[in-house]
């Protein structure tokens, strides 16, 4: 093959052929980040705990559950610890500083999550104080707070009486070790919403969102569910208790059908990209319609010419290719930080870069095709007389 006309023929348009690369990798970008956060929210479930249960009201995620279930709870065979959740939904400053934020018990808590690792602070720092609270490291790089800070934030479920804001000081920074838990959430002790309600210093609904339940090693789940809802099956508040991976499931199809949508994005934009690229191919080979007449007459045959033109939209998909998805790695970190709350699985493995590079190299195969087919079809003097 003459890879010098290969890539003298590339270099002929530059902007037109450095257009389409990057259309390749921008699609090719697109297309690993939207299967990888497909893949994430497989793997959010996928790698959720076998040792922590959920439990919530039967009624609705949003009807609290009364104080006096924990006890209960802890008396089933099996149960290692309860620890109580509870949302806060303050607002920092702005309400598109969104952030998530949780009351829970601190001890027990830490206890409870062993992927979770205190890098800044310690749990003791945590439990010196009321008003102290724990966050997320990418929580903490967003809005460039560090320990000793003060956080306020204006209670909307949770409305301080005299109208100021709730204050929080950062005792703690943590880093997860496992992609079913996030870095972007805010944790502070559930007693200092508790007494504050207690005391009528905020308003609010009074009771606990979730118990997490954690059990003890080699305890059959299912047997300590059905104890669970056998507790309450009449009330006065009936619950669900539901392993780990389903509990974080019903956050996903709360979204609706987020897979199929990302499929059908990732597909259109494929189907467009497919189309440039074909259409680039088949005005070069149009406009090479003498060049391909001449190596026709100098000896050249239908395979070496197909081969060149393959050749041609195989190089520019695949080195295109290759620019999204080095471009797809090296973000994967930063989008992990933005999106991570929603999709803590959320990584591009090497099934993905492969993926994406195979579909690259399919994209350039195909759209050479036709323009391949066209100058097999090409006679050497026609050729010649289209140009003259």
């Amino acid at each position: 093959m003459p890879f010098r006309l290969l890539f003298r023929n590339m270099l002929s348009h530059p902007i037109r052929t450095l257009l389409t690369a990057a259309s390749v990798a921008i699609a090719m970008f697109l297309m690993c980040v939207l299967d990888a956060a497909v893949t994430g929210l497989d793997a959010t479930v996928a790698q959720a705990s076998r040792t922590r249960l959920w439990v919530q009201s039967a009624v609705s995620l949003f009807v609290l559950l009364p104080d006096s279930y924990e006890a209960k709870i802890k008396t089933v065979p099996g149960v290692e610890e309860v620890v109580r959740f509870q949302w806060f939904g303050g607002v920092y400053q702005d309400p598109s500083n969104f952030f998530a934020q949780f009351a829970v018990d601190p001890q027990k808590w830490f206890e409870s999550y062993p992927e979770i690792e205190i890098v800044d602070g310690s749990l003791a720092q945590w439990q010196a104080g009321r008003t102290n609270c724990i966050l997320g490291r990418d929580l903490a790089n967003r809005f460039g707070w560090q320990v000793g800070d003060r956080v306020p934030l204006q209670g909307t479920i949770f409305p301080k009486t005299d109208g100021t804001a709730w204050e929080f000081d950062v005792a703690g920074i943590y880093e997860s070790h496992s992609t079913s838990v996030d870095q972007q959430t805010m944790f502070f002790d559930y007693d200092y919403l508790y007494e504050s309600l207690k005391g009528d210093v905020a308003g609010g609904p009074k009771g606990v969102g979730v118990y997490l339940t954690r059990l003890a090693a080699g305890t059959n789940p299912d047997g300590v569910i059905a104890a669970i809802e056998g507790f309450y099956e009449n009330g006065p508040q009936r619950v669900r208790a539901t392993r780990e991976g389903e509990f974080q499931r019903q956050f996903i199809t709360m979204l609706g059908s987020v897979p199929t949508l990302l499929y059908s994005i990732g597909g259109g934009v494929l189907f467009a990209i497919f189309f440039a690229v074909l259409n680039t191919m088949l005005m070069a080979a149009r406009e090479r319609t003498r060049d391909i007449g001449i190596l026709k007459a100098l000896g050249f045959g239908d395979g070496r010419i197909t081969a060149l033109l393959c050749a041609e939209s195989l190089l520019l998909c695949a080195g295109g290719g290759s620019v999204g998805v080095a471009l797809a790695k090296a973000a994967e970190r930063p989008i992990w930080s933005v999106v991570s709350f929603q999709i803590p699985g959320f990584e591009i493995p090497t099934a993905v870069v492969v993926q994406g590079l195979l579909l690259a190299v399919g994209l350039g195969l195909v759209a050479g095709l036709a323009p391949a087919w066209r100058a097999r079809r090409l006679r050497p003097v026609a050729a010649l007389r289209a140009e003259a």
